[in-house]
């Protein structure tokens, strides 16, 4: 379907933090947080810098896992069995996002991330013609807040999962009851390809895969799960710092506290030791340095906690390294191990804490990527396209507060602007001469004056709210559809990727994702507006 495109600068949405904006316009405040700015020509410093130390046995690692992980799909996209083919050349490197595991993509967000992954990398294969890029989606998949992904919104209804959780990681969940309570509610217009996904599938994890693969996969998208024994043998080195020493702990607070010195508030959490123990039950615990002064570790396993020495978590992590999970501090870095990735694609809440791991990644002597804000869209039908004319509103003045945007359609419809304010300036000096009076006859009938002032004050404004309901009246149905198609494009306040699933438009709108890739262009850092025409 024929989009119309214009972009606008982040700031002007009103709607990021104001960390992403300065780091998007490089306010030197922010440049002793990140390893390199994300622009076309600084990425040939960091291919120098990635090419020297990710190895040939990182590579062997990285595409035999990935063959194991495909090797189960009966149709292969070609276009990710030549990447997976790709990754095993030293000249190869990735683009990387990654996101939780949502029911069916969940927000508008997950689609734009990856779409960012893909189209940079072609831009990076035109710009350096001679190494070969490939968008990677990491799938969050040992995460465990399940209760954030088991749900999505679509076309103003919610549909839900209540799977039996057991507090592990979301990507080893069977699918038990999710095509009776999810699937069979679904309207009858949403596309074979995402039923097949978790109908064909054992776990979230690889139903997200698979449903990635339909999406993306023509586009050359690799789907990576790292909660894979053979990918955790990566992870040892890191493992035996961090028991150790807990040194990430101690480079976020540094970095946190000169965050806070710069007005910039952090915004995750680090623990003393940035690392989850899984556990035979399937649950994620976590590890914590015992209070009471000992010289161990706590540990709950079998829902017994139970303190370690330092020995013998270390003995366990060298000869099982896949029973550990890295939190979010250490994720970064466990990601920037297994791939040879140049730049991490993220939202606005990635990119803040991505900026508080540069000491995190300088400690386990692991090259920080660039950090780029993903890029962000509104997409505007073209049944609402016509209702913003008929308003004489632009695609981009819809995204100013609705009171202005009142006053502008009240104006363009001959709408008397309501104001007593002259006439409250008048009152106010009429009784300012009676106290006068009153002051230099009887001072005690001051205070009466000053009542009866207060009184007059507030009937006029009184009568200036009703005056200006008056007006308002007149034009209302056109203010009830402003308000209407305000919340139809920005739910509940927030921009419509924050909330909407890709489905929404999909249905109607085949080539979508295509129309995304023709649109976006990752290293200019401006909001997308996607009008139909």
């Amino acid at each position: 379907m024929p989009t119309n495109c214009t972009t606008l600068s982040y700031a002007e949405t009103g709607a990021f933090s104001s960390l992403l904006t300065d780091y998007i316009v490089r306010n030197p405040a922010l440049a002793p947080f990140y390893h390199r700015f994300p622009s076309l020509e600084n990425f040939a410093a960091q291919i120098e810098e990635k090419k020297a130390v990710y190895t040939p046995e990182a590579r062997k690692r990285l595409v035999a896992a990935l063959r194991d992980q495909y090797g189960m799909a009966p149709e292969p996209e070609p276009a990710i069995e030549n990447n997976i083919l790709l990754l095993g050349e030293p000249t190869t490197f990735t683009v990387t996002t990654g996101h939780q595991l949502n029911l069916l993509t969940g927000p508008l967000y997950f689609i734009y991330k990856i779409a960012s992954a893909i189209k940079l990398s072609r831009d990076l294969k035109a710009k350096y013609p001679q190494y070969d890029f490939v968008p990677v989606y990491w799938m969050a998949t040992e995460d465990h807040d399940f209760a954030e992904i088991n749900h999505l919104s679509l076309f103003g209804k919610t549909y839900a999962w209540d799977a039996a959780n057991t507090g592990g990681p979301v990507g080893r969940l069977p699918l038990d009851g999710l095509a009776e309570q999810l699937l069979s509610q679904l309207p009858p217009e949403v596309p074979t390809a995402f039923h097949k996904a978790y109908t064909e599938s054992k776990t979230l994890a690889e139903a997200t895969r698979k449903l990635a693969d339909a999406l993306f996969g023509e586009f050359g998208l690799v789907t990576l799960d790292a909660d894979r024994p053979a990918l955790k043998q990566a992870l040892v080195p890191l493992l035996e710092k961090e028991l150790s020493g807990q040194v990430s702990n101690a480079a976020v607070q540094a970095t946190n506290a000169r965050l806070t010195a710069a007005g910039y508030k952090p915004q995750v959490y680090s623990r003393p030791i940035n690392l989850f123990f899984l556990t035979d039950e399937g649950k994620r615990e976590r590890l914590e340095p015992d209070v009471s002064g000992a010289d161990c570790v706590e540990v709950t396993i079998r829902n017994t906690a139970k303190c370690h020495s330092q020995a013998e978590l270390l003995a366990l992590a060298q000869a099982h390294p896949e029973q550990f999970s890295p939190n979010v501090v250490l994720r970064p870095v466990y990601q920037e191990m297994l791939l040879p990735n140049l730049a991490y694609i993220g939202g606005a809440a990635e990119v803040a804490y991505w900026l508080q791991l540069k000491d995190v990644f300088a400690a386990f002597a692991v090259p920080m990527p660039m950090v780029l804000p993903r890029n962000s869209a509104e997409y505007i039908s073209r049944a609402n396209a016509g209702k913003l004319k008929k308003l004489g509103l632009t695609t981009h003045e819809i995204f100013r507060p609705l009171p202005e945007l009142k006053k502008q359609v009240g104006a363009a419809l001959g709408q008397e602007e309501i104001s007593l304010k002259e006439q409250q300036q008048a009152l106010a000096a009429a009784f300012q001469q009676v106290q006068d009076v009153a002051q230099r006859l009887d001072p005690t009938l001051v205070k009466t004056v000053a009542a009866e002032a207060q009184k007059a004050a507030a009937s006029l404004a009184g009568l200036e709210k009703r005056l200006s309901k008056a007006a308002e009246t007149k034009h209302e149905t056109a203010y009830t559809q402003l308000a209407t198609l305000k919340e139809k494009l920005f739910p509940g306040g927030g921009l419509q990727e924050r909330s909407e699933n890709v489905l929404s438009i999909l249905i109607n709108n085949p080539g979508f994702i295509q129309d995304l890739l023709d649109a976006f262009e990752p290293l200019a850092l401006e909001f997308t507006v996607l009008e139909e025409e």
